[in-house]
């Protein structure tokens, strides 16, 4: 008799479900749909290009506001003690000669530098640019003027008036000569000179403050801060505390901070609701896999490291496009190229990305092996 052949071709699945290999279907996943993979990839790879110019973006403007305060040696910044409840500002802060003087011979303190701090223009020839003034004493620094009618400038200061050592400036009516040049400091988005702090008590006195003996003290030593605040009127703060004191600075960055946050979060989203879609169509073979006896920790893994290549050669690839364009956006725009402004921003798009991908692991986690067999059929 003969015997009927009830054998039933069933469609091959790009997936193995052997139990020895079930560790590897991410990576047989991702040949067989390469497409799709490259796709969410160039998403990737897109959005690390957006979060890592803009992060680059904000670091070289953040560097042209505050370079040269953070340069500062000090342990903290002392102002003038706000009229009102406000906070404390380098505009508005005006210390007197006898605030310095108490502050150099309270208990704890090492050493105190006076710096006046004015913002205006300097002229060679035909050439005028905004510069930020610093009126400090030969022992502030290396690159401080030596004595008065001498000036110290930043390298984009002199580069931008084209002037060398020798030779003439002049700033609010008032001839210097040029001593050295040296460094990169910015201050509120302007190159900074440096000056003695008597020419900068005279620039002062010719534009309406004949009072004013500094803006700021430097303050080295571990006096009692507060103690020495009540008795002098005034208000330390840490260098970087001091940024604040910037309003430029709080306004620029704060916004910049807002956008680069809201492309991290949109990045986590696009990737977590990517691989939601991709795991629930691979449900079945999951159920498939369980069946024949793989764990669910196994397939965690697996769908975690199929996340985690994507993401590395997705946010690899951005961060090559941010090097290049950052080296060619540096010479006209300020635009700071540094671990800081790459890898970081690159690690935090991987943890991002594969916690997004972590909410996508209910489907793995709940694949019921009898869905595979047909219990619901």
């Amino acid at each position: 008799m003969n015997s009927r052949d009830t054998t039933t071709k069933v469609e091959e699945s790009p997936y193995p479900v052997t139990r020895k290999d079930s560790m590897f279907v991410a990576l047989r996943d991702l040949r067989f749909a390469r497409g799709r993979f490259v796709l969410i990839g160039s998403v990737v790879a897109l959005i690390t290009v957006l979060v890592g110019f803009l992060s680059g973006l904000t670091g070289g403007l953040a560097t042209q506001n505050i370079s040269a305060v953070l340069a500062i040696p000090a342990d903290r910044l002392v102002f003038a003690a706000p009229a009102s409840e406000g906070a404390v500002s380098f505009a508005d802060s005006v210390i007197t000669a006898d605030q310095s003087r108490r502050w150099a011979e309270a208990a704890g303190v090492t050493a105190v530098e006076p710096i006046g701090i004015s913002q205006t223009r300097a002229e060679v020839g035909e050439a005028r640019i905004g510069v930020a003034i610093f009126g400090v004493q030969s022992s502030f620094s290396d690159t401080a003027p030596s004595g008065d009618g001498l000036v110290s400038l930043a390298a984009p200061a002199a580069a931008d008036l084209g002037v060398d050592v020798g030779e003439e400036v002049r700033i609010a009516g008032m001839s210097f000569i040029v001593e050295s040049i040296a460094g990169d400091a910015w201050y509120s988005h302007t190159p900074v000179i440096e000056m003695t702090l008597n020419d900068w008590q005279a620039y002062s006195a010719v534009t309406g403050n004949p009072d004013s003996y500094a803006t700021v003290l430097a303050v080295t030593g571990a006096p009692d801060w507060d103690a020495v605040d009540d008795l002098n009127l005034t208000s330390s703060q840490s260098i970087l505390g001091s940024l604040t004191a910037l309003s430029a600075f709080r306004s620029e960055i704060g916004s910049l901070l807002l956008m680069v946050a809201m492309l991290f979060g949109i990045s986590g989203l696009v990737i977590g609701a990517f691989f939601t879609v991709w795991t629930m169509q691979r449900k079945g073979d999951i159920a498939v896999l369980k069946a024949l006896g793989a764990s669910t920790s196994s397939l965690v893994r697996d769908a975690l490291g199929q996340a985690l290549i994507v993401l590395l050669l997705g946010i690899g690839g951005g961060l090559g496009v941010v090097a290049v364009l950052g080296t060619l956006a540096g010479t006209a725009l300020p635009f700071l190229l540094s671990p800081l402004t790459t890898l970081l921003p690159g690690l935090i798009m991987i943890t991002l990305g594969l916690a997004g991908a972590a909410f996508a692991l209910r489907s793995v986690t709940s694949a019921d092996p009898l869905t595979a067999l047909g219990s619901n059929r």
